[in-house]
């Protein structure tokens, strides 16, 4: 800390935390979304409100998250231009929405794309096309552009005391255990090589032998290799809670398997392994998809209704800044909400008892990431076998050498009880709640970090991902969500079982072009 900062923190003295203080620090920051409140009003309505004014379209996408944005910007390059998106929020994007302040942008949820692999025929076009591939090499492969990859150091464990690089333990491992990984390892690598797992899920092998591993969880399947040691386990559950909001004991063998087994991409100018990330996080990608869009996009439309009426689709939207009720009549329409959603609001939909994991993301806005033993600052920091996830250092990605003034994304997954009982634990914790919570996650590397925060922001994702439980994936439920009712659509990544930014965007370009085909 140098003189300024530290007269400055003597002025705020009265406010600051310290362990011995009776009184806590008042943190400015609050808790900023979702807008879950909306749709639980509307949800215990006894009747719906009416209509008081009439639009029609050619088509309507109900929902603006990447599926819907990605269905748009299909329909707009295949010549179809009567259509409106609408969202909930005040901004679309889903998940991969982000933020912005004086310090930084920063996301509030997906932040990161692997390099996609051969198989991600549509991301690696919308890539081209965005500017994200500059060109090839000589032998075919995508040269990225530089300030998009993932700048170095990129993953760092708090593990013994201080921070090494990379997030599997390597040091003071016994002989064993490093055996395990090495034999994980290449049992991954098998799998790579064989192409069984990919992006798009829907593109990967269809071997029974694969698609058993459904039926498991990830941990039995570990167990019947002999993979027991701790570090090993520990790593593979924090991949699991990271891409899937649920431990080994909960998600599936096939989908625990394809976190490492479908992340085969290549590049010109980088390794295999490096990851696409900005620091708004997917918000980027966001923004490339909704800057054309202009009028066809409304946020602040809540959907209360959508039906099949003879060879068209009603949708009833209210706006929440106006209370309005609009009814929209279009030619085909696509449902792009998460299927829990969906199946409220659509009469006569399937449905399914489907399992979404809850997710806190805290933007924490910093003078100074506090200095803390081992390796640099990297992209990505964890704690070894801590109850979160770690966090992502926004500022990474940016061009200054001597960064200061930083904001650092902290995510923490509640998979350590049933999915219900952490939505409605997580409605009851206030802000100051969160507070405590994320410098306790912290405390382990960084027991000084309430001294630097400038604000604290908080968003509660009640239903942030869907979780692939064993059976899901290859079973009967998700092969009937597959199934399309024209003229309504539906493109979610639900449909995948995975909530990831591929099998978003790959499903919304799918469905634009079932509806294009559908209007003639």
């Amino acid at each position: 800390m140098n003189r300024r900062r530290f007269l400055q923190a003597s002025a705020a003295a009265p406010a600051l935390w310290t362990g011995s203080c009776t009184r806590q620090q008042v943190i400015p920051g609050q808790i900023v979304g979702a807008s879950a409140s909306i749709g639980h009003r509307l949800r215990d309505l006894r009747a719906l409100p009416k209509p008081s004014r009439f639009l029609k379209a050619d088509v309507i996408i109900a929902g603006g998250g990447i599926a819907g944005l990605a269905a748009a910007h299909q329909l707009q390059k295949t010549g179809v231009q009567n259509f409106v998106v609408l969202d909930l929020e005040s901004a679309a994007g889903g998940n991969s929405i982000s933020g912005r302040n004086a310090v930084s942008a920063y996301p509030w949820g997906a932040h990161y794309v692997p390099l996609p692999g051969r198989d991600c025929h549509e991301i690696l076009a919308f890539f081209e096309e965005i500017g994200l591939i500059q060109g090839h090499d000589a032998a075919g492969r995508p040269i990225y552009d530089e300030l998009a990859l993932c700048h170095e150091a990129h993953e760092r464990l708090f593990i013994h005391g201080q921070w090494e690089s990379g997030l599997q333990p390597r040091t003071g491992l016994k002989p064993s255990e490093k055996e395990e990984f090495e034999a994980f390892d290449a049992v991954i690598q098998s799998f790579q090589e064989r192409r069984a797992f990919t992006l798009p899920l829907d593109r990967s092998s269809r071997d029974p032998a694969w698609l058993e591993l459904d039926r498991l969880t990830m941990s039995a399947w570990m167990a019947q290799q002999g993979w027991t040691s701790i570090p090993l386990r520990w790593y593979v559950d924090y991949c699991c809670r990271d891409d899937f909001g649920g431990s080994i004991d909960q998600v599936s063998a096939w989908a625990g398997i394809h976190y490492f087994a479908s992340r085969s991409g290549e590049a010109a100018n980088a390794t295999r392994g490096t990851v696409l990330t900005w620091p708004e996080g997917n918000g980027y990608l966001v923004n490339q998809l909704v800057k054309s869009l202009q009028s066809r996009l409304l946020p602040g439309h809540v959907i209360l209704h959508m039906q099949q009426e003879k060879n068209t689709v009603q949708t009833d939207a209210m706006d929440v800044s106006t209370g309005e009720v609009i009814r929209f009549e279009s030619r085909a329409a696509v449902c792009a909400m998460p299927r829990f959603i969906a199946q409220r609001l659509i009469p006569g939909l399937p449905t399914f008892a489907l399992s979404y994991a809850p997710w806190v993301v805290t933007n924490l806005t910093l003078d100074e990431l506090p200095p803390s033993p081992g390796v640099l600052p990297a992209w990505d920091s964890v704690i070894y076998r801590g109850p979160a996830l770690g966090y992502i250092n926004a500022t990474h990605q940016g061009l200054n050498a001597v960064p200061q003034a930083t904001v650092i994304t902290h995510y923490d997954v509640l998979s350590d009880r049933p999915p219900q009982q952490a939505r409605q634990w997580m409605q009851s914790q206030s802000h100051a709640d969160w507070c405590q919570r994320v410098f306790a996650h912290l405390q382990p590397a960084h027991p000084d970090l309430p001294d630097h925060v400038q604000q604290v922001d908080v968003w509660l994702w009640g239903h942030g991902m869907i979780r692939p439980d064993p059976g899901f994936i290859w079973g009967t439920d998700r092969a009937q969500m597959l199934q399309q009712r024209p003229p309504m659509f539906f493109a979610h990544s639900d449909m995948s079982g995975m909530s990831l930014f591929e099998e978003a965007y790959t499903r919304g370009v799918w469905v634009a072009d079932e509806v294009r085909t559908w209007l003639g």
